[in-house]
């Protein structure tokens, strides 16, 4: 009777245990960390800079690397790049009608083709909001479709 009494006694401690622990786990599964409400909004120049970076991977990263750097002698770099911080209208101009011939970039000759891509002034757009904010670039000035279609085709 004693090892009757003892393995009930066994059994009952041993289903409050579990009992406590299926709690537990209820309890766990149930709770949510409250969201941020402020993190989950992008900004539009976030959701230029997603854009841009499709836009990137699909048509520039080719020559221009996926770190930005560039392939020395023959494509300038985008990563710290001066042409992009000092020649915005340059750089638009460039991206939306190609260019040809030679340019200074980080004091360094570039003397190349650069094709035009057939993008959308919203592209250009997006691709530069990418590129001017990637890598060591932080150019927080937006640019805009607006300001794409503003710039002329070169003479």
């Amino acid at each position: 009777m004693k090892k009757l009494l003892s393995i009930a006694v066994i059994l009952g401690a041993m289903a409050c245990k579990s009992d406590k622990k299926q709690e537990t786990t209820e309890e766990e599964e149930t709770y949510t960390i409250p969201a941020d409400n402020g993190s989950a909004q992008k900004t539009p120049l976030d959701e230029s800079i997603a854009r841009g970076k499709k836009i990137y991977s699909q048509l520039c990263v080719t020559c221009h690397l996926p770190t930005g750097q560039g392939i020395p002698g023959t494509y300038p770099p985008l990563d710290g790049s001066n042409w992009l911080k000092e020649k915005r209208t340059e750089s638009i101009r460039g991206v939306k009608y190609g260019m040809q011939g030679p340019i200074t970039v980080n004091g360094k000759e570039y003397d190349n083709v650069m094709t035009p891509m057939g993008l959308s002034d919203q592209e250009v757009a997006d691709a530069l909001n990418y590129v001017m904010n990637s890598w060591s670039n932080k150019i927080d000035d937006m640019v805009t479709e607006e300001e794409v279609a503003a710039v002329e085709k070169p003479e």
